[in-house]
């Protein structure tokens, strides 16, 4: 029976999705990361070795945008402050790794082939990049991407990005390729960049966050995700269509972003598609590796990978220890970023068409990047012992106030913004959380920074750094099912649960719940009013502070009688027995379901 093309496109996404899930399951078993998973699953999936699925170069073509939302996320995660803050590393840490590293493998080229100048600059050079599509997700799930390690390792990432630009620029330069004489001068491609920055930076103040400020304020949370989602490619296309760097676009959007009330809720909408086309992405590469080129020069390939490796860690450890870094911290840095990256790929179709290299030049170097990025997994769990500080040693991390919040406070309404200031007042870092646009706003105006988002999503609360919380706090005005409440205990372990009640009868549905307290929102407000107007009309602070504990003492044992009954009438009797105690003059207390 013949399939449709509707029924081979779902053939070809079963198998991606069944080989990737396998892979990336068992690789991530053995300590060796998703990376490593994907490549694996492609090179089966491609034409060297089962033959499933075919049609790579495509599949690549769209999941390139996994890269674009990656630097997006990225750039949520930088405001335009700490980005400045980073411009030495960036300018002169990352300048000086693109250019010695990729001069460094141009001469190893040089030496060992019979290549042209030409030849060996459009190959050596685009080595000299590492893999931000690998790197960052690294950085992440260690933790380490806020640290000043993280950030080093960042900033030259970022310059990496930024050099595409004068790379693509010089291999036009050298092109031997009449029609490819064409295309705009070096100098109108930076001009050119220049001015799509400015544009983004002026829509993203003029545009995009007022969009977003009116489609937070319907509350449509689909309609968010298109919203995200064009901003990213939107952003991308501009750059892309300047013949610059697409993930630039997307990272810049990011930037200027970080600062707005959405920014968690952003990452937490991006997220999903960055994970999703990234691997698919990882597959592609693996699928495009040219096996057959290996098996011809299997000692030229491997061994120049080893060489590429040995090559950038000895360079890049040789400028960390120039900027400051630990022998341990600048080894570690020099290994994470000894790989190929996949602007190799972009810069080879460039040299090929521009009649620099021939496409065997192509498939074998190409195949050099993809074992040297398969090797980079191998290579930091070999040498974990020698690069791990000893203790006392450790670098430092930022301060909670960059890193994460102490606390996460979701709803700011009355009762949030109270629970907040006073949490604030202690000293305490608080990310505040609400779903109501206009909230925000109000909020902005008195000087208080709000994110956007509904704080019940779990997504949402690891994006506004649960994971790192002493306490998440709910004070919305719908009490929490008790469901949610478990599952963010176990999702976030380390931080204690707080949750504001209504009345009675939401004590009783959260009891047995793993919060650490359960706060009715009128219970204390209530009693501090009685006491006042009993202290108005002349009862003595002795009978006022006997009165409140002869209350609160009731008030717990009838809560008691009714949480384990699961009925807020199961204490009718108490409430009973105690009103004929008033009636006969003696202490008592009104009935209720406050």
């Amino acid at each position: 029976m013949e399939h449709g093309a509707h029924g081979l496109d779902l053939q070809n996404a079963l198998l991606i999705l069944g080989f990737a899930l396998v892979a990336v399951l068992a690789f991530r078993r053995a300590g060796l990361g998703a990376t490593l998973g994907y490549l694996v699953a492609g090179a089966l999936l491609g034409p060297q070795v089962f033959a499933l699925v075919s049609g790579a170069e495509e599949m690549a073509v769209v999941a390139e945008l996994g890269i674009v939302m990656l630097l997006f996320v990225v750039g949520l995660e930088l405001s335009p402050a700490r980005l400045w803050r980073m411009k030495s590393a960036i300018f002169g840490l990352g300048f000086a790794q693109v250019a010695a590293c990729g001069l460094a493998v141009t001469a190893t080229i040089l030496a060992l082939t019979g290549y042209t100048m030409e030849a060996a600059l459009a190959i050596g050079l685009p080595l000299g990049l590492s893999s931000t599509a690998q790197v960052l997700p690294m950085l992440q799930s260690a933790g380490r991407l806020r640290t000043p390690f993280g950030e080093r390792a960042f900033s030259i990432l970022l310059f990496q990005d930024l050099s595409i630009i004068p790379l693509i620029t010089l291999v036009a330069a050298m092109s031997r390729n009449p029609s490819a004489q064409e295309g705009p001068a070096g100098w109108q491609l930076a001009l050119y960049a220049v001015i799509a920055i400015v544009g983004l930076i002026l829509a993203g103040r003029l545009v995009i966050r007022p969009l977003f400020r009116l489609i937070g304020g319907l509350g449509e949370r689909e309609l968010f995700i298109v919203a995200a989602l064009f901003t990213v490619i939107a952003s991308a296309f501009v750059m892309q269509s300047l013949g610059l760097s697409a993930a630039l676009g997307a990272f810049i959007a990011g930037v200027m972003l970080a600062d707005t009330p959405y920014r968690h809720e952003l990452e937490a909408d991006i997220e999903p598609f960055r994970s999703i086309l990234l691997g698919l992405f990882f597959v592609s590469v693996g699928m495009m590796l040219d096996l057959g080129a290996v098996a011809e020069r299997p000692f030229f390939v491997v061994g120049f990978a080893i060489l590429l490796i040995a090559v950038k860690a000895a360079i890049i450890f040789g400028l960390g220890k120039l900027v400051g870094m630990t022998w341990r911290g600048a080894l570690a840095l020099g290994l994470l970023l000894s790989q190929g990256g996949e602007f190799a790929f972009v810069l080879y179709s460039q040299a090929q068409a521009a009649l620099l290299i021939a496409p065997e030049s192509a498939s074998i170097f190409g195949a050099i990047v993809t074992l040297s990025m398969a090797a980079t997994p191998f290579l930091m769990i070999a040498t974990r012992r020698i690069r791990e500080e000893p203790k006392g040693e450790e670098e430092e991390r930022e301060t909670p106030s960059n890193l994460g919040a102490s606390a996460v406070v979701v709803g700011y309404g009355r009762f949030g913004q109270s629970v907040s200031q006073m949490l604030r007042s202690a000293g305490l870092s608080v990310t505040a959380i609400d779903r109501k646009a206009s909230q925000i706003d109000i909020a902005e105006e008195f000087g208080s920074k709000v994110y956007y988002g509904d704080g019940t999503r779990m997504d949402l609360l690891r994006q506004a750094g649960g994971a790192d919380a002493q306490l998440i706090m709910f004070c919305i005005d719908d009490t929490p099912d008790p469901a949610l409440i478990r599952s963010v205990h176990e999702t976030f372990p380390k931080a204690q649960i707080y949750v504001r009640a209504y009345d009675r009868r939401s004590v009783i549905e959260l009891a047995g719940n793993p919060a650490r307290s359960v706060v009715r929102e009128v219970f204390e407000s209530a009693i501090r009013m009685a006491m006042l107007a009993l202290e108005s009309v002349g009862v003595s602070e002795t009978e006022i502070s006997r009165a409140e504990a002869k209350y609160r003492k009731f008030d717990s044992e009838r809560m008691d009688v009714q949480i384990e009954a699961g009925d807020i009438y199961a204490a009718r009797e108490m409430t009973r027995k105690q009103q004929r105690a008033i009636d006969a003059g003696t202490d008592g207390e009104p009935e209720g379901a406050s």
